[in-house]
């Protein structure tokens, strides 16, 4: 009988998404195929505690098992397992780090699974650090020929002065609209700042875009590509800021998500066309979510990439695959298996 593939699905991690991530883990553990795949599941603390657990859930350390971390030595190709004071190793097959924002998806983890020499799923060093990195995403993204914001990178304390209100103050290097303001007035810049440099030292001033948020799921490796369905965020006010909601589960407070967008055919197309040059110019592999702004005179402007976008039961990627007839777990088989293509 053939062994099934030990798949090492990381999740938690030490950045302001650890909970996402935990929600996330706990879809995929309900969906990956078990007749196929044999997880592992190493749950990373808020501290940078590595261990192997039965299930992601919430409050997950409390029953945290053995201490196991990946072993950067090609030849162990696996995890090293602390028990009784012994070392022992365990193989795998892939690595699934179901991980967001810093020390997830800017590259780091990629790094420490390019030293093991284990396929990993999701994108590589490169374009991981590039998407977690907004200005380096909308350089990129605008030598190509893509529509981006107006952006400043503000490199001290004191912002540029002549902008056109209103502009959104951001980290550089964070997700989920962890501190992100809405500036409209010059009075309220010092705060927005201050807040930003609470997720990161690098902050980004970007003029405000026009348009409705649109965004696209895509799924591959080179020009092999699979967009799923359209989504489109109508706001009432405020940010779009569902992972910091109280209940999540229950759709967000201030906006509604449509899937299919609410579009023609040949925007939608346009919509489609865009995201997966997007994630072509930068060098995505794997999957990654790729938001946009579709303005009224139908130009379709970058607004950032996800590279290991949410798993979570309302997170926006699963919905707009599901919305094409991809099922999660077929979403994970597919991840998986173009890990061990690459």
């Amino acid at each position: 009988m053939t062994k099934k593939p030990k798949i090492a699905i990381l999740f938690g991690g030490c950045s302001e998404e650890h909970d996402v991530s935990v929600k996330s883990a706990m879809e995929v553990a309900s969906s990956i195929d078990r007749d196929r795949y044999e997880p592992i599941f190493i749950g990373i603390g808020k501290s940078g505690v590595w261990s192997l657990c039965d299930t992601p859930a919430p409050g997950w350390q409390d029953a945290a098992g053995l201490r196991a971390v990946i072993s950067p030595d090609r030849g162990a190709h696996g995890l090293m397992v602390v028990n009784d004071g012994e070392c022992e190793m365990l193989r795998v097959d892939v690595v699934f780090p179901v991980l967001h924002g810093r020390l997830g998806e800017d590259g780091a983890i990629q790094g420490l699974l390019e030293l093991s020499g284990i396929p990993y799923v999701g994108c590589h060093i490169q374009s991981s650090a590039i998407c977690m990195d907004k200005s380096l995403a909308y350089t990129v993204v605008g030598t190509a020929g893509i529509p981006t914001p107006e952006f400043h990178v503000l490199s001290d304390a004191v912002p540029p002065t002549g902008l056109s209100y209103p502009v959104f103050v951001k980290p550089a290097r964070s997700g989920s609209s962890f501190g992100v303001s809405k500036v409209e007035r010059d009075d309220d810049m010092a705060a927005a700042i201050a807040a930003a440099r609470q997720y990161d030292s690098k902050v980004l001033i970007e003029q405000a875009v026009v348009g409705t948020e649109v965004g696209c799921a895509v799924l591959g490796n080179g020009t092999d590509l699979f967009v799923g369905e359209v989504d489109q965020i109508d706001l009432s006010h405020g940010l779009f800021r569902i992972h910091q909601e109280a209940e999540p589960e229950k759709g967000s407070e201030n906006a509604v998500i449509t899937v299919p967008a609410n579009i023609t055919a040949d925007v939608r197309d346009r919509v489609r066309a865009t995201a997966r040059a997007i994630y072509t110019a930068i060098g995505c592999e794997g999957l990654a979510r790729v938001d946009m702004f579709l303005q009224p005179d139908g130009r379709v402007v970058l607004n950032e990439v996800n590279t290991l976008p949410g798993f979570t039961s309302y997170s926006r990627y699963p919905r707009m695959m599901a919305a094409a007839g991809v099922s999660m777990s077929s979403v994970i088989d597919r991840c998986i298996t173009l890990a061990l293509e690459r």
